[in-house]
């Protein structure tokens, strides 16, 4: 199948719930014309949907209209069919997540199973299940993520100053767990674009709206029960609190070098050079966090991967 933007793994969970988000993100992306028909709307409302609807006691043709309503937000969407079907007890919830996670693991749908993984080409990974197959197919990597873990979902946020390997981590890091990656450059409006594009130096009021973005784009991930990896400088406390949303569910990484370190691996890119007070500007900007992991960039990506990971233990 293909990578399809939006559409979240089986594994994340709503409320109580796995594959529910899911199947909303189907409901909603095959309105709006994204979900390629070939692969995805033979089953729309049938299959892990049928069963879902199922263990809900609700039809889905009734949750589909209230879907794409819009008016109801996920975690809504699921109390409507609670409230609907009647709320299941916290015990049949683990039954359930149980039985979906592990489906066509030793049952009937395990030749099935091999049958797509052949027809997939994923002889080589490490699949076990139908959930795992799915995140396999779709790009995602649920045995580096222990997906069926089922932990609270967490963002990791890289700040520091420019050149001290934001994007180089953090693109590693989500690469390891399977997890999305976004950079902070990724958020900014087209007049901050235009203003670096030029060499003008941004004010508080031009990275309001950048750090609104970033606090929405954290928000929204963590409301879709997903984890993620995002980078933004965030050289200042207040900088840190306009973007961060949920200190419980956001992990601030701080990747600090120093300064002669810093300039030579910049100096050292090709195409690129800063000049010293360039860079010093930023040193005399940041204010360094006290509530984060802080990592020191000597180490090669690799390493500094490896302990982001066993200290937040990803």
């Amino acid at each position: 199948m293909s990578l399809v933007p939006g559409l979240r793994s089986p594994y994340a969970r709503i409320g109580r719930l796995v594959y529910f988000g899911r199947m909303l993100d189907k409901i909603r992306l095959h309105a709006a014309g994204r979900l390629p028909a070939d692969e995805y709307a033979a089953n729309l409302g049938k299959g892990f949907d049928g069963r879902c609807c199922g263990f809900l006691r609700v039809n889905y043709d009734e949750l589909k209209a209230r879907t794409l309503a819009g008016e109801l937000d996920d975690a809504a969407l699921l109390a409507w069919a609670e409230e609907r079907g009647g709320r299941r007890s916290d015990d049949e919830c683990e039954v359930w997540n149980g039985f979906m996670m592990k489906r066509a693991w030793r049952d009937d749908a395990t030749e099935t199973l091999r049958k797509r993984i052949r027809e997939s080409h994923l002889e080589s990974a490490p699949i076990l299940t139908m959930f795992d197959y799915i995140d396999f197919d779709e790009g995602r990597d649920p045995v580096r993520a222990r997906a069926w873990e089922l932990r609270e979902p967490v963002v990791v946020l890289l700040m520091g100053v420019s050149g001290s390997g934001k994007t180089t981590v953090g693109e590693k890091l989500a690469t390891d767990l399977g997890l999305s990656f976004r950079d902070a450059d990724s958020f900014h409006p087209p007049e901050n674009v235009a203003k670096m594009s030029a060499g003008t130096p941004l004010t508080d009021a031009d990275r309001a709206p950048w750090l609104a973005a970033i606090r929405s784009h954290i928000e929204r991930t963590l409301a879709r029960g997903e984890s993620g990896v995002v980078t933004c400088s965030a050289l200042k406390e207040n900088y840190r609190a306009a973007a961060i949303p949920d200190p419980a569910h956001v992990k601030l990484v701080h990747l600090a070098g120093d300064f002669e370190l810093i300039l030579q691996r910049m100096n050292a890119r090709q195409d690129h050079f800063m000049r010293p007070e360039m860079l010093q500007s930023q040193f005399a900007t940041l204010e360094p966090p006290t509530a984060a992991l802080t990592v020191n960039i000597a180490k090669t990506p690799d390493e500094i991967v490896a302990e982001i990971r066993r200290a937040l233990a990803l």
